[in-house]
């Protein structure tokens, strides 16, 4: 799970609280490997190694990482402790709990007392996915190859979602949406 994209220095660190949030995080590093940023993946367990998530979250910065998403299910501590550790964006992702079907992480992530911000995410492999697609974009306001990259992501995605319809269900585009969906002015 311990990776590195590319060679290059790491500018995202997804953590996760526990070897079973992989399952959930991996689709962070899924897309994070999709648009070719470098990133690193490890457990930082915010109640069973406390020493390791201070160190971790203290030496982020200057190990060069801009970005952190920490997933972690249950008392969810991790992104709020992490947050209180660094002045990098803290990207929180609830991982779905068997108990409450992770609505116990969500609570936790995004109740923060005010002036320890994380960005708190929707739970399981969406939040994760998502988590991922902000970090792009806080990254990409100073890479403008990113930012192409991202444009060209969107674009892709709605032209999608257009092209899909429900073949004799629904009425045809009107062509100001299809322009719309090509990157064209309506």
């Amino acid at each position: 799970m311990s990776e590195v994209v590319s060679g290059a220095t790491p500018q995202v660190g997804v953590i996760m609280g526990s070897r079973s949030d992989w399952e959930t995080m991996s689709a962070a590093a899924a897309e994070l490997d999709r648009f070719g940023v470098a990133h690193e993946c490890r457990v930082v367990s915010a109640h069973r190694t406390p020493a390791w998530l201070t160190e971790y979250a203290e030496s982020a910065e200057k190990r060069g990482l801009r970005v952190i998403i920490a997933g972690a299910g249950g008392a969810a501590h991790l992104p709020g402790m992490v947050a209180s550790q660094t002045l990098l964006p803290v990207l929180g992702v609830p991982v779905q709990s068997r108990t409450l079907n992770g609505l116990d992480s969500l609570l936790s992530i995004v109740q923060m007392p005010g002036g320890i911000p994380v960005g708190t995410l929707a739970i399981g492999k969406a939040g994760a996915r998502n988590a991922a697609l902000l970090a792009i974009r806080i990254l990409a306001l100073q890479d403008s190859q990113l930012a192409e990259k991202l444009q060209a992501f969107v674009t892709e995605q709605t032209a999608s979602v257009l092209n899909e319809g429900l073949a004799g269900v629904e009425p045809p585009l009107p062509p100001t949406a299809i322009d719309s969906a090509e990157g064209r002015k309506r």
